[in-house]
């Protein structure tokens, strides 16, 4: 939190005697002003709210037909390509003065508008109290006078907020701030200082008001925008560096609070992508994550520590690209050093994970080779399987993960039930050895370091749980792989049992009496139904309609933590054992589950530009009825030939192009239905002799894939 004491908070009527002010002022001490604002022009200065609208007014229809409707950026120059910004994020939701009764645009109001009813209520988005069509009709009018009426509106507004904010604050400051924000004058690049103070107190307020801030899509893109134009100003000479000025990091701290309360509306109200800021991209986040880690939680601002800004495309080439490949580096650089030491020959075989394993055998081949070469994990995977000539070009390598995913997760091998959700959960079954669980953990983390992406249907809360915490602890008695969890977790893995408590919180008869259930359950895993108390003397202690609650949030989280804790811990820790690093602070749940199995978000499009061909000619026919066909499928039919070509139906972090998609030409008959290969991600079609010829063997051929023609 910033060192800065904030202003006191406003009263915001719209009347206000200018003798009372007067008075006021003679007896306040001296208050911190802002820099000040030059006026072209201006004769007075504007300190309330009621001559500002006043001049607003008198301006307006002098005006409305000569000026433009809204504000020009000036021309940025030499900002290494950065993407074209919205110059005014309100114009969507802006309502035009022309469609505003007759007493909202008289110049002259006969009685005071209130922005907002102090009495209303301000506890939801939708219920905020304030008085949006005549604010919205207030900038419309500001951004139609000169500028220098805008900028003595401007200087006036905050003049007043300065001198009159005081008290504790009270839903109508939390209100003020709200309305501040939406002023369209922030969008001009000459306003950083007065934009910055308005951050700097809202990133004052306590937690308890975050929740004010909800209705908050404009006022993200608007902070974005303002933290883009300051990272790459058009005149750098005008601007301080970051490290002298506290621009950016108050407007980081603002977009910390909306990223919170954003997270805590179910569904949010933004996707959590909308916070990312594309202009990062264009400055070194490697140096950046270097700085972090380095000076760690000092008083130095650093875009890392607002992950949330930060794409998953820029966060992958910090995990991978500094932090694995360094890694690998180091302990291969050892082991050359090992083995100069001991006067023994190294060979390139020493720079990677060998894995050596027999199809027959593939699982616990694979447990005992990285069990056996544990020192091993953070160098590049080659996979050999016995008795087969190959060289691991990248292909045996899909292939042993494709092999091992299908086998380990298959429903008769034990380690974890498919529910009716049609997600993988953990079986709660008690076992001599665990390590099983640590593989999958290790394989999830080796497919993260080798950008392999993986075919696993885990529901969001298990990546949360790899999270949790995200730095391994160094007391191995403290619990790992366990957060909290709601009934909307147990709706994605358990529906039915998920909608039978749901029913049980809004039964409006007596439970007791009529459900006659106590703190004592009998979950069914595999035909087997077993029995567990939820607290001491469960099955005494009947569930009322008083302790319902805490029943419900005890049984979820048995099933989702208690039950499974050991199998949770050794899931963790095979993860960390390949991933640990400090990196993964940055992460979401859902940005690591899009680091293991990739994005589910599908362009063809952009796949179509950048296939390799072999055999066929871009433009020939075949290729042209291959692409008029995909590109017409369904959602579903693209996914399943994703699935078909690549082993999944989900996409990498950086795109459908880092898929590598090839098609080559099959001289089979045209009878023949279409053939891939998955780890290459390769499809090979014949040359069907006609458009309805090829889209008929394609359905075919990816609807009835399970189980065979897997290459």
């Amino acid at each position: 939190m910033t060192s800065v004491r904030p202003a006191a908070p406003p009263r915001f009527p719209v009347a206000r005697h200018a003798a009372a002010r007067e008075e006021r002022k003679a007896k306040e001490p001296e208050r911190e002003k802002l820099p000040p604002i030059e006026v072209s022009g201006a004769k007075g200065q504007i300190s309330t709210l009621s001559s500002v609208l006043s001049a607003v007014s008198q301006k307006k229809e002098a005006v409305e037909n000569s000026l433009p409707t809204h504000l020009v950026f000036p021309h940025i120059k030499n900002v290494r390509d950065l993407p074209r910004i919205s110059l005014d994020v309100r114009q969507k939701q802006r309502i035009s003065t022309d469609a505003l009764s007759s007493e909202i645009k008289a110049p002259v109001l006969p009685e005071p508008v209130l922005l907002f009813n102090a009495t209303a209520s301000f506890n939801t988005a939708e219920d905020s109290g304030i008085n949006a069509t005549f604010v919205n009709a207030v900038y419309d009018a500001l951004l139609n006078t000169p500028q220098d009426i805008q900028k003595t509106v401007l200087k006036g507004i905050v003049t007043s907020l300065l001198r009159e904010w005081k008290g504790p604050r009270t839903k109508d400051s939390l209100k003020a701030y709200f309305i501040h924000l939406q002023n369209p004058q922030f969008n001009n690049t000459s306003m950083p200082v007065i934009y910055t103070h308005l951050s700097r107190w809202i990133a004052t307020l306590v937690e308890a008001d975050h929740r004010f801030l909800k209705r908050f899509e404009q006022l993200v893109e608007r902070l974005l925008q303002f933290i883009s134009l300051h990272l790459f100003p058009a005149k750098p000479e005008e601007f301080p560096p970051i490290t002298k000025c506290p621009w950016i990091p108050s407007a980081s701290k603002v977009l910390a609070l909306l990223s919170t309360a954003n997270n805590l509306v179910q569904p949010p109200l933004i996707p959590y992508t909308d916070f990312y800021n594309s202009a990062l991209e264009h400055i070194d986040l490697m140096e950046v994550y270097h700085a972090w880690q380095s000076f760690g939680n000092s008083h130095r601002f650093s875009f890392c520590q607002y992950p949330f800004v930060v794409s998953i495309a820029e966060k992958k080439k910090i995990i991978v690209q500094r932090d694995s490949e360094q890694q690998m580096i180091r302990i291969t650089s050892q082991s050359l050093v090992d083995k100069v030491s001991q006067r023994q020959r190294p060979d390139m075989s020493m720079l990677f994970l060998n894995m050596k394993v027999r199809r027959t055998q593939l699982v616990s081949d694979s447990l005992d080779e990285l069990t056996r070469k544990r020192a091993d994990l953070k160098k590049k995977l080659k996979v050999t399987f016995v008795g087969e000539a190959g060289l691991d070009m990248g292909g045996l390598t899909k292939e042993w993960f494709l092999l091992l995913i299908h086998q380990i997760f298959h429903p008769d091998y034990g380690m974890f039930t498919y529910k009716n959700s049609h997600c993988h959960w953990f079986s709660s079954f008690k076992c001599d050895n665990y390590s099983e669980f640590r593989l999958v953990g290790i394989i999830m983390g080796l497919a993260v370091y080798n950008s392999i992406i993986l075919d696993i249907h885990f529901p969001p809360r298990c990546y949360k749980k790899l999270l949790s915490p995200p730095i391994v602890p160094s007391d191995q008695n403290t619990p790992v792989g366990i957060c909290s969890v709601t009934i909307d977790d147990l709706c994605q893995i358990m529906p039915e049992l998920a909608h039978g408590l749901s029913e049980l919180l809004s039964y409006e008869g007596n439970v007791e009496e009529d459900f006659y259930s106590t703190f004592h359950v009998f979950p069914e895993e595999f035909g087997i139904i077993k029995s567990y108390s939820l607290k001491p003397g469960g099955d005494k202690i009947p569930v009322t309609n008083q302790n319902r609650k805490e029943y419900v949030q005890l049984y979820i989280d048995f099933l989702l933590n208690k039950s499974i804790c050991t199998q949770l811990a050794a899931f963790y820790y095979g993860f960390h054992s390949v991933c640990a690093s400090t990196a993964l602070m940055l992460l979401r749940q859902e940005e690591v589950e899009i680091l293991v199995c990739g994005s589910p978000e599908l362009d063809m499009r952009v796949l179509q530009r950048s296939t390799q061909y072999d055999g066929y000619a871009k433009t020939g026919l075949t290729i042209r009825y291959f692409w008029d066909v995909m590109l017409g499928f369904p959602l579903d039919l693209q996914k399943k030939l994703l699935h078909f070509t690549t082993g999944s139906d989900r996409v990498p972090v950086g795109g459908m192009a880092d898929l590598n998609f090839k098609i080559s030409k099959n001289e089979t008959s045209t009878n023949w239905l279409p053939v891939a290969h998955t780890c290459f991600n390769q499809l090979c079609p014949s040359s069907y002799k006609s458009k309805k010829d090829l889209k008929q063997k394609l359905i075919i051929g990816i609807s009835n894939s399970e189980s065979f023609g897997l290459e």
